[in-house]
């Protein structure tokens, strides 16, 4: 019975320390519930920044850095209408010398972009055979001319002789055969002499006109055949554009209108043409019209064969030009980043026709010229954004440092 009365009372102990342990964790779930919730956006933009790998706030307040290609000025340009051309640059004075005999190349004195003038010797060519050829002629021309006097001579006195009657008419006649057949003879002789020494001037290829060697095909040693292409020569001053236009718009095309050309290897330059002629008829195969077009810019490309395309002005107007890379469309909405005040400024805009040549933008309203504008905008920019433009530093030229000559003490 003494035992059962001391377990009873632990039981009970126990029992009591389980309740008191089970109100504690109720009360302190309570005030726990009842405590004010932390703000869950108070820590936010640290996260994000953290995540996003941008840095904190105060990195975040610090300009944007542009350089200075990452801006444009906004320009008035000319907006063109009219049919579109391609084409290459061509000389119009240009000359393909070829050989004019069978022979071996002695010497090539040019080499490709040369400048030659009139006459400049270009290729030799080995002149041995011709000139034992020609010296051959002269001497027929001599031996010719001998036989020709002397059967002149005979012929004279045969008349002489005839006149007083101690030579019968049958002789005089054959004096004369013998005298026009050595005429005969002389004149072929000199005609072969000729030939001969118009052989030896073409052994000597000369420029024909004040130039440059565009392509040399041949090397000394070559062998020469009739025919055979030797070098090009190019008048680089003479350059014009040999282009062509689709038949289907060649109705508003006329000799005397302007055109607007831009040059592969010259993309930020426009040049100025004006059409000299049209080709009366059109390619049967590709449905185009060749259209011949002159330089009016003294300082036109002097390169033959670069690939040109541009516009014939049919119709044109002045208008301020937005590149096609600034422009950010929202649907019909066109807005662009302008840089005022060193800060960033959204800015709606109202566009024209689009320049089918240059790819830009006429603007109608919203700019002013002057104006500056992200050249390639991104989704980061915000309006208002403080921006630095750094500016372009032109390197200084260190001057040589002289050296210090020393004398050299003698030994």
């Amino acid at each position: 019975m003494s035992t059962y009365r001391f377990g009873s009372s632990s039981a009970g102990s126990l029992r009591a320390r389980f309740v008191l342990a089970t109100v504690a964790a109720a009360v302190a779930a309570t005030i726990t519930g009842c405590s004010k919730p932390a703000d869950p956006g108070k820590d936010a933009p640290t996260k994000a920044a953290a995540s996003s790998g941008k840095g904190t706030p105060a990195d975040a307040a610090k300009p944007l850095s542009l350089a200075p290609e990452d801006t444009i000025t906004i320009k008035s340009g000319i907006v063109s209408g009219g049919p579109a051309l391609t084409g290459s640059i061509q000389p119009e004075r240009r000359a393909d010398l070829r050989a004019e005999i069978s022979s071996i190349v002695m010497t090539v004195a040019k080499e490709n972009g040369d400048p030659v003038k009139r006459g400049d010797l270009l290729v030799r060519l080995d002149d041995s055979a011709i000139r034992e050829n020609l010296n051959s002629a002269d001497a027929g021309v001599r031996a010719a001319t001998q036989a020709y006097e002397q059967a002149k001579r005979q012929f004279d006195r045969a008349t002489t002789l005839r006149q007083s009657g101690m030579v019968s008419t049958a002789a005089l006649e054959d004096a004369e055969t013998r005298r026009n057949a050595a005429s005969s003879e002389l004149e072929a002789a000199k005609t072969r002499a000729a030939q001969a020494r118009q052989q030896l001037t073409r052994t000597e290829v000369r420029a024909p006109f004040d130039g440059v060697v565009s392509d040399r095909k041949v090397s000394a040693g070559d062998t020469a055949q009739i025919g055979k292409e030797l070098l090009k020569v190019i008048d680089p001053n003479s350059m014009r554009i040999e282009a062509l236009i689709s038949a289907d718009s060649i109705g508003s095309v006329k000799a005397g209108q302007a055109v607007r050309l831009r040059v592969n290897g010259f993309d930020n330059q426009e040049f100025a043409g004006q059409v000299r002629r049209v080709n009366p008829s059109a390619n049967p195969t590709t449905r185009q019209v060749e259209v011949l077009i002159d330089f009016a810019d003294r300082n036109a490309p002097k390169l033959a064969g670069l690939y040109a395309e541009g516009r014939v002005l049919t119709e044109s107007s002045n208008a301020l030009m937005v590149p096609a890379t600034s422009v950010i469309r929202d649907g019909e909405r066109a807005e662009v980043w302008k840089v005022e005040a060193q800060a960033l400024k959204r800015v709606a805009i109202d566009l024209g026709e689009r320049d089918a040549r240059t790819g830009e933008f006429a603007l109608k309203s919203g700019l002013s010229e002057g104006d500056q504008l992200i050249r390639y905008p991104s989704a980061a920019m915000r309006d208002g954004q403080k921006v630095a433009v750094a500016t372009a530093v032109t390197p200084t030229p260190v001057a040589a440092k002289p050296v210090d000559a020393k004398p050299v003490a003698a030994k």
